[in-house]
């Protein structure tokens, strides 16, 4: 039986975000989830329809935690408002305000934790960078290196159909019958705006990776064909992160949107596993340690 998901809405500097909210059945959770979508897609990404064991949502409120699936400032609620989207600045300053706003009307147990897939990891990463004071646990990020491994132009052209189709999913297999109808009503168009900041990864990750300074997890999935994710690549990415913990996961028989494959259940007991290590990690830190990093 599914746990109660239901949608909600968030204020942030004058913009409405929209996202979905799971709550466990304790007044107050151990942390809050923040998952965040990756681009053409909305925050249902990770409350797959196809299996009820898909859903983060579900086992993460399961766990202890408040899970708080947002869609990204240009997606959603937000789509009116910012018809072109955000880069990730923009985004990121959204999001951090949003969670603000949030920890004022809802408790947050010992803080937040990141989760990102694909363009969504960028804004993980980014409003981490961003982050200013205690109350960010870690990072989790999958469906993202600093590297293309194909022409980024054809993540904006416009189709899911053909290469690019294989792009998003890789074989049909990994996903159980029902994903891509259910998946419908995921997608969304990519905002003009983060559209044209795609292809500028590789030259803006050093400068976000130094400035990272909570632990961070990499998951890469088995047929990832977007990035690069070769053990050379992936070594020199996760070193030009200045986290107190890096680590480095890889997923097999699985496509690049984990979150709505077989194997979803699997990443995600794996990144509850990791937030509740970041937890620990958090708690055993004094305020003045916490401060340092």
């Amino acid at each position: 039986m599914r746990r109660p998901v239901r949608e909600i809405t968030l204020e942030a500097q004058g913009v409405t975000l929209s996202g979905l909210l799971a709550l466990p059945d304790t007044g107050s959770p151990e942390a809050v989830l923040v998952a965040l979508h990756g681009g053409g897609m909305r925050a249902g990404y990770f409350h797959g329809q196809a299996d009820p064991g898909l859903s983060l949502l579900t086992l993460a409120a399961e766990r202890g935690h408040t899970v708080l699936a947002l869609d990204r400032p240009g997606y959603g609620a937000s789509a009116d408002a910012l018809p072109e989207g955000l880069e990730l600045a923009g985004q990121s300053t959204l999001v951090r305000a949003a969670l603000a706003g949030f920890a004022r009307t809802h408790p947050t147990g010992a803080g937040f934790f990141l989760l990102g897939h694909s363009l969504g990891g960028k804004l993980a990463l980014t409003t981490a960078a961003d982050w200013t004071g205690d109350g960010l646990l870690g990072v989790d990020v999958s469906g993202i290196s600093d590297r293309w491994a194909v022409d980024p132009r054809q993540l904006t052209s416009g189709g899911d159909r053909g290469p690019t189709h294989q792009l998003h999913w890789g074989p049909l297999a990994l996903y159980p019958p029902g994903t891509f109808r259910l998946a419908t009503p995921l997608v969304a168009p990519m905002p003009s705006r983060e559209a044209r900041e795609v292809s500028s990864w590789p030259d803006a990750y050093p400068a976000v990776a130094r400035r990272v300074r909570v632990p961070v997890r990499l998951t890469f999935a088995e047929h990832e064909r977007w990035w690069r994710c070769d053990s050379a690549t992936v070594e020199a990415m996760a070193a030009q992160l200045a986290a107190p913990l890096v680590r480095v996961d890889r997923l097999a028989d699985t496509g690049h949107n984990i979150s709505l494959g077989r194997t979803a259940p699997l990443y995600h007991r794996d990144a509850l596993a990791f937030l509740e290590e970041c937890r620990t990690r958090h708690e055993q830190q004094s305020p003045a340690d916490r401060e340092a990093a």
